[in-house]
């Protein structure tokens, strides 16, 4: 059995570019892992295998691998920046139990490390801070400290100190044990030397340490006694106090280093070890039925009880589909057979593999803790549970956010159109965020995103990874339909045509519901007049309507319909006439109560150097934007802003060519707000021509 206090299974997030993969290059160095370290900006970082992320310089989907550290078993999962694939920050987040946030020293706390630290709140996953990139111009500590604590509103247990800044940053100093650690000008993360604190950091490093102390001795209430009493506390005493408050998410400590530099990682190696949490100190999973109701039961870390597994991701590559797999409980052997309650059906563990990024090493079994990869399973998707098929549960599954953006696609040679099927079928089993429809009227193939970017790399995906050029289309927005006005209404459905006729009548009220509750239903006949038994088929009616809405076929939502009374037939009223009056209800009622197109509005939170903020500001004025804030920093100035989608395409290059190609930022769905009319005007226009075209 392996010995579960020396796991640490954590993940690296931060913003694009702050210096993950950097980072993960370099423990991987350290930990003796690999013998030469790959650099990100000339597409040779281990984790960063795919060509795209080769050439782009960015992370794009989450790898994972393994190490060890003084006696300990490091899984790293190194995560994606850019956030149009925060969806990998987000189910790695959820099977980790501990985290890595990376701020770079001159960006500090930007908009991307915002959302990540908010997955990671909502997964409760403790984390240590390490800010990267001291060497740089404009880097500043205490900076991105405060901005910790300020725009993330957590707690920074200062750890450590930076000896110099810029291009005189040489090292740090270890606030805990009062020595400085410096490097040499060798590159070499080995080359350096523990000394005394210049004596120009003694003042500053007793407040700190002072701080450290008072902060970490809340933790046990006999410490803080007997500190206020004056007495000395043992560094083992505080590190167990820290180890305590960083698994309560108390405090987060903070690490200083440059990555790039080979400066400070091992006190970032150590903290993994010391202050975050092994498998069996997180809380365990709760176990749900298939309703979605919690059980009461938990999947406890322990080798010994049934098993229960979560497939986080899906990956294909050369050797067929890998399965990445977080054990909660129990083990895992090869030749087993594992029920995934998600589909009822049972399956037989082929391989089982460590992963290290696109290398892996076959393993005979894996036991709770562990994140191992599984070869060959067929009907398994992300989110689902594989567990013991004697002792069926279910783990709380992930929920993924919806597309905002989709373009058509067409194969470019023709008799292509089966491969293409086989490859995207592939692509959405990988990436839950990605969805491909087809058209019911055009039968054109439309696939959808979470922005340009994300689309883009699928794209390129498909013409790389799997041989097929396709034609792409003009972008469209997943615009939305709402009502405005109350309206009392009804509707007689009557047909007679020899035999048992068809009837049906309707008295209802349509109703504008708040934003995000989507379609709501509610009876309040009395005294039978349309009996119990008709509801489903009147609410079943009207909900299928809203697929379609009245002004340019995009979906309905947030709307509340009351039935308030009816009539029926004892002969000719049945289930499927009261379902075509409350259809045909829709179509006679909707375009009565006001109804109006409604676009998505995106947070924007825009980068630009100092002299060019007028420039970027009027431009996002100009694509409907409302500006809600505007922080300066050494660096420039970051933009906060709402714009709707539809005036966003492109809006990189505008950027560049604004800023001298200085220029970066983020989006992300906000919310849905109603279209200007001289908007929706064009829009509705647009839908009916190509409704007509289709015609």
């Amino acid at each position: 059995m392996k010995d579960l206090t020396r796991y640490r299974n954590i993940g690296i997030f931060a913003h694009v570019d702050a210096g993950k993969t950097t980072t993960t290059e370099r423990i991987l160095k350290l930990t003796g892992k690999i013998h030469k370290i790959g650099e990100v900006h000339e597409g040779e970082a281990t984790t960063d295998f795919m060509e795209q992320e080769q050439e782009r310089g960015i992370t794009i989907q989450s790898a994972a691998t393994s190490c060890e550290w003084k006696d300990h078993q490091l899984n790293i999962i190194d995560t994606p920046g850019h956030v149009d694939f925060t969806i990998e920050v987000y189910r790695s987040l959820k099977v980790l139990d501990g985290g890595v946030g990376v701020f770079c020293g001159s960006g500090g706390v930007e908009p991307q490390s915002e959302t990540n630290w908010r997955y990671a709140n909502d997964s409760k996953v403790a984390r240590i801070i390490y800010v990267n990139k001291l060497d740089r111009m404009g880097a500043d500590f205490y900076r991105v400290v405060d901005q910790v604590d300020n725009i993330l509103a957590a707690k920074p247990l200062v750890m450590t100190l930076p000896i110099g800044t810029e291009n005189d940053f040489v090292g740090v100093v270890d606030v805990l044990t009062e020595k400085a650690w410096v490097w040499d000008d060798s590159g070499d993360p080995m080359n350096y030397e523990i000394k005394d604190v210049p004596d120009d950091m003694k003042d500053d490093l007793a407040t700190y340490r002072e701080q450290l102390i008072e902060t970490a001795v809340e933790q046990d209430d006999d410490l803080m006694e007997r500190y206020l009493e004056g007495e000395e506390i043992s560094i083992e005493n505080l590190k167990r106090c820290i180890r305590k408050g960083t698994r309560d998410l108390a405090f987060f400590p903070t690490y200083c280093g440059s990555s790039f530099k080979n400066k400070g990682v091992q006190l970032v190696l150590d903290a993994v070890v010391d202050y975050l949490p092994n498998p069996k100190e997180v809380n365990p999973q709760p176990e749900i039925d298939l309703e979605g109701n919690e059980t009461g039961n938990f999947a406890v870390v322990d080798p010994s009880n049934p098993m229960r597994a979560l497939a986080f991701k899906i990956m294909d590559d050369r050797f067929g589909a890998l399965t990445f797999t977080r054990i909660y409980s129990g083990t895992i052997s090869k030749g087993d057979t594992v029920l995934n309650t998600a589909t009822g059906k049972t399956e037989r563990i082929g391989r089982l593999v460590e992963m290290h990024a696109d290398s892996r090493e076959e393993i005979t079994s894996a036991q709770a803790g562990d994140i191992v990869a599984i070869v060959g399973l067929k009907n398994v998707q992300t989110g689902h549970t594989l567990c013991d098929p004697k002792e069926p549960a279910t783990l709380e599954p992930m929920v993924f956010p919806d597309p905002v953006i989709s373009v058509a696609i067409a194969p470019k040679k023709k008799g292509t159109d089966e491969k293409l099927g086989m490859a995207l079928s592939k692509m959405v089993q990988e990436d839950p965020s990605f969805r491909v429809e087809t058209d019911q009227d055009s039968g054109e193939t439309i696939i959808k995103g979470m922005g340009e970017l994300h689309l883009d790399i699928k794209v390129d995906i498909l013409k790389r990874t799997h041989g097929i050029e396709v034609e792409v289309g003009k972008p469209q927005v997943a615009y939305r339909e709402s009502i405005t006005k109350r309206l009392e209404d009804s509707y007689t459905h009557k047909k007679q045509s020899g035999g048992s006729g068809q009837y049906g009548k309707i008295e209802y009220v349509l109703e504008p519901g708040d934003p995000g509750t989507g379609f709501e239903f509610e009876s309040k006949v009395t005294g039978g007049n349309v009996p119990r038994e008709f509801w489903p088929a009147v609410e079943k009616g009207f909900g299928n309507s809203l697929e379609k809405g009245v002004l340019a076929g995009f979906p309905c939502v947030d709307m509340k319909v009351t039935l308030t009374d009816g009539a029926y037939h004892p002969v000719d009223s049945s289930a499927i006439a009261f379902e075509i009056a409350a259809k045909a209800a829709y179509r006679q009622s909707v375009p009565k109560a006001g109804p109006q197109l409604l676009e998505p509005i995106m947070k924007v939170d825009a980068f630009t150097p100092d002299d060019h903020v007028g420039d970027v500001i009027g431009d996002l004025n100009r694509r409907r934007g409302m500006i809600k804030s505007q922080d300066s920093n050494p660096m420039g100035a970051r933009i906060k802003a709402d714009v709707p989608l539809s005036e966003m395409f492109g809006y990189i290059g505008d950027l560049r060519t604004m800023t001298s190609g200085r220029g970066q930022f983020s989006m992300e769905f906000s919310h849905y707000a109603a279209c200007p009319n001289n908007v929706a005007e064009e829009v509705i226009k647009e839908a009916k021509e190509r409704q007509e075209a289709k015609a």
